[in-house]
């Protein structure tokens, strides 16, 4: 699936790519889809709660060599 926005979030660490996707998804209409590029392992958690508690859904969660991608559907 394709992404309607990307965000590298890369070399961040917490709780800054949370705050860079909120920022972001903020910023896009109902039904876009954003991927976050992440290099911090705790991302995984922390997205998968930050979409639990906005109601954004998280589509997919993947390694893809060092780095954590996210697939986000803003709701």
């Amino acid at each position: 699936m394709e992404a309607n926005q990307t965000l590298d979030a890369r070399g961040l660490n917490c709780p800054l790519p949370i705050l860079r996707a909120k920022k972001a998804l903020n910023g896009m209409p109902a039904g876009d889809t954003l991927k976050v590029v992440s290099t911090d392992p705790g991302s995984v958690k922390d997205m998968e709660a930050f979409c639990a508690q906005t109601g954004n859904t998280l589509l997919a969660s993947q390694l893809a060599g060092s780095n954590f991608e996210f697939l986000i559907r803003k709701s």
